[in-house]
């Protein structure tokens, strides 16, 4: 090209900066909307920038006055002054200058509302999770009720516009959990989709090409990777999938090509979805741009990282030709997220500069933000040429230093979450709605072999809410969902919990399948069955092997392991054993004053009262 066209970009994020750092080694001009110090503006000079806010239409039609065509770097925009633009133009000098956009206004427009894109694939077959629209206001439990009887439970319930990093979706495991999520998601428009119980999430970024037209001329799919994510957020992306068959990938690459040809304009997209039990894929969303998951890009395909796609494809220069093979044998990514502390992320960052093995290489990049908790300031990708490494290992240190991080910030999270507990424990079990369940940062779940355990567990809810301990509940069975058990024991240290209660019966497995995977204390409640009268299950809870403890109480009596939970809490919180003291010593009163009653009316008067 004699003269390139100057790319404006809504947005300054990290996106646009690593889209900046390509842009400035291909001689190309970048103008930015976004605040003065974002962080493209720090190493994007030009005279150009537009100070402002990206949802401004007079800021984005300045924007459009001074670059050749435009792009974004978050889709949550005003697409109605991008389809101004892009249709009518903006007034330069008395005349009227059209500027494109890429990708197009409506495949922005489509992808804002995600009940309206999933409603889009399938018309094309694109596989996705059966969903349902939800009436709002006075019609909304009806409409939950709707949800609840097409898909059962649990079942997502989610925002249609305005979510990202798993903001916006709430789970609803039963008809208890009507009211709070009227209260949590009433005002915002949403649909329920079915809950799809997947064992990985997998996603592929595509580059899409069309001509002047607005005629699709190819898409490249780029390798499937595997993304981790934790607290809502992408904290890890693996290349290749792990424990992933090739054919999977390669289907994978070849549903999220046929996504991106249902869709208008270039550039590159980000296509998620789930890999279930049975093999089978599901469309989870699609972001229309660069994206987390494709940042191992820029070191495994350095002819044409995502940030190099993306400039191609909007200039119209991608070779016909192309093949997006990567350069390495495997690589990971890890996010720096912002801890505890402004300064938490400064150990892992001086980690990237000391570890060496010349097996795997190592790659830093910080965006120039400040640290706040849970904050994307930067990533990390390591790679491997050698197909016999083991990078998982040899990048262990990192990924172990990354986990400590998250760590500290949730322990704090979970430090100014916590309520303070009662300075007197009531006299009668509450029957109130729950108050102290925190599906986000709980210190004990209560967990079930089946929901036929939940009357059994009724005394432990009552009891942790007495005590005002965040709580939460689910069902994991030892034996038919051994993977849901397995995921819980062994996340729980990560999100902060500190006790597991099981209530199983019969064979009774859940207690020592949980303990035997997790460092954090197990309380397991043996569940009177049908037969034996739960002795079979108090003892197949007892007997466990030496190196598995497992604290047991008496059958069906979970208002002890709710006790013993808040005694554990107390050894390293005061507020719970201050609570417990004070709850020991009313029970100590109540027993004085019976007895000084029966010793006062005598025991035949104390009986007939």
């Amino acid at each position: 090209m004699a003269k390139k066209p100057v790319i404006g970009i809504l947005g300054g994020g990290q996106l646009g900066r690593m889209l900046q750092e390509q842009a400035a080694l291909l001689g190309i001009e970048l103008v930015v909307l976004d605040a003065v110090d974002c962080p493209v503006r720090q190493i994007n000079q030009n005279d150009k920038h537009v100070e402002g806010s990206f949802q401004d239409p007079d800021k984005i039609r300045e924007l459009a006055k001074r670059c050749d065509v435009l792009t974004v770097e978050i889709e949550h925009i005003n697409t109605e002054v991008l389809e101004e633009i892009a249709t009518v133009g903006v007034e330069v000098n008395g005349q009227r200058k059209k500027v494109p956009v890429h990708p197009s206004w409506e495949t922005l427009r489509l992808i804002q509302d995600k009940y309206l894109q999933k409603e889009h694939f399938q018309k094309s077959n694109i596989p996705i999770a059966p969903q349902i629209k939800v009436e709002t206001g006075s019609s909304m439990r009806d409409s939950l009720q709707e949800a609840a009887q097409a898909f059962g439970f649990p079942f997502m319930l989610k925002a249609r516009k305005g979510s990202y990093d798993g903001r916006g979706n709430f789970k609803v495991d039963s008809p208890d959990d009507f009211e709070e999520a009227v209260n949590v998601m009433g005002k915002l428009s949403l649909y329920a989709e079915k809950f799809q119980l997947f064992v990985k999430e997998l996603a592929v970024m595509v580059l899409r090409t069309e001509n002047d037209e607005g005629q699709l001329t190819n898409v490249y799919s780029y390798p499937a990777v595997e993304t981790i994510h934790e607290d809502s957020i992408c904290t890890k992306v693996f290349y290749p999938p792990r424990q992933v068959p090739t054919d999977i990938c390669n289907a994978a690459r070849e549903v999220a090509a046929g996504v991106i040809r249902t869709l208008k304009g270039r550039g590159v997209f980000a296509v998620e979805m789930f890999l279930l039990e049975n093999g089978d894929l599901v469309v989870n969303e699609v972001a229309p741009r660069p994206h987390n998951s494709g940042h191992y890009t820029i070191e495994a395909i350095p002819a044409m990282s995502q940030y190099k796609a993306q400039l191609h494809a909007i200039l119209d220069i991608v070779p016909p030709s192309l093949k997006l093979l990567p350069r390495i044998s495997s690589a990971i990514m890890l996010n720096i997220l912002g801890g505890a502390q402004e300064e938490s992320h400064h150990s892992l960052v001086d980690l990237t500069n000391s570890l060496y093995d010349d097996e795997m290489d190592i790659f830093l990049h910080l965006y120039g933000k400040s640290s706040k908790p849970g904050r994307k300031i930067g990533h990390i990708t390591v790679t491997s040429y050698s197909p016999n490494t083991n990078l998982e290992q040899l990048a262990a240190p990192l990924t172990k230093e990354v986990d400590s991080i998250r760590q500290e910030r949730l322990n704090a999270k979970a430090t100014q979450l916590r309520p303070t507990a009662p300075t007197a424990a009531p006299s009668q079990p509450s029957t109130a709605p729950s108050s102290s369940r925190n599906t986000t940062q709980p210190l004990v779940v209560v967990t079930m072999g089946s929901d036929s355990d939940l009357p059994v567990l009724r005394g432990a809810f009552e009891i942790l809410e007495r005590f005002h301990v965040p709580y939460d509940f689910t069902i994991t069975s030892a034996h038919r969902t051994p993977h849901r058990m397995s995921e819980l024991a062994k996340s729980a240290a990560d999100r902060g919990i500190r006790v597991l209660i099981a209530a199983a019966g019969g064979a009774a497995a859940l207690p020592g399948m949980l303990a035997s995977e997790t460092p954090i204390p197990v309380i397991g409640v043996p569940v009177k069955a049908t037969h034996l009268d739960g002795n079979d299950s108090l003892l197949s809870i007892v007997q466990m092997p030496r190196g598995c403890p497992v604290a047991t109480v008496g059958i069906n009596n979970s208002t002890n392991a709710a006790m013993l939970a808040v005694r554990i809490l107390g050894t390293g919180d005061a507020k719970y054993r201050q609570a417990m003291a004070e709850y020991m010593q009313q029970m100590s009163d109540e027993v004085e004053v019976k007895a000084a009653k029966l010793q006062e009316v005598g025991w035949k008067a104390y009986l007939e009262k």
